[in-house]
C-alpha cells in the first residue's frame, strides 16, 4: 500500500473548494496524470456517483472506475477500482484565515502482481503528489477571481 498525502491552503472558502471537488470530472483540470474523467452515473453529484477515470502514469495508461463515498462539508472520499489496484482518495478541508486548508490523501493499494513495485509506486506518486498540489492550489485559487 503507497501512501500520499499534501496539506494546502488556498483562497476559496470551504463550501466553494467542496462543492468544485465534489465532481471529480474536474480532475482533468488538477491531476496531472488524468486524461479524462466522465461521469457515469446520471443526475447531480452525489454519494454513489460514479466516474470513468483514464490516466496515463509514466508513460502507462490505465483506466478506473471512481464512486464518491463520502460528501459532507468538511470531507470527500472517492475510491478507485480496477483489476491492478484500489485507490482512495480522501479530500478533507477546513477553514483557514479567509479561505481553506485542503488536506489531499491518496491511498494506492495494489493488486496481485502490482504488489511487487510498491516501492517503485511510492517514489512515481510521491513526484505526482507534489505536480497534483501545485496545479490544485492553482485551480481552486482561480475560482476566487
Amino acid at each position: 500500500m503507497t501512501t500520499i498525502t499534501r496539506t494546502f491552503t488556498v483562497i476559496p472558502d470551504p463550501a466553494t473548494v467542496v462543492d468544485y471537488l465534489k465532481d471529480f470530472a474536474h480532475a482533468e483540470a488538477w491531476d496531472p496524470g488524468t486524461e479524462s474523467c466522465t461521469q457515469e452515473s446520471g443526475g447531480e453529484v452525489r454519494v454513489g456517483t460514479r466516474w470513468h477515470n483514464v490516466s496515463k502514469i509514466a508513460g502507462v495508461t490505465t483506466e478506473l472506475t471512481y464512486t464518491l463515498q463520502t460528501l459532507t462539508p468538511g470531507r470527500l472520499v472517492f475510491v478507485g477500482e480496477n483489476d491492478s489496484a484500489t485507490s482512495t482518495d480522501t479530500i478533507t478541508v477546513q477553514a483557514k484565515g479567509g479561505g481553506s486548508e485542503v488536506t489531499y490523501e491518496a491511498v494506492i493499494e495494489p493488486k496481485g502482481a502490482g504488489k511487487l513495485g510498491e516501492p517503485l509506486l511510492k517514489l512515481l506518486f510521491e513526484r505526482i503528489g507534489t505536480k497534483t498540489e501545485k496545479q490544485l492550489t492553482e485551480v481552486l485559487n482561480a475560482l476566487a477571481a
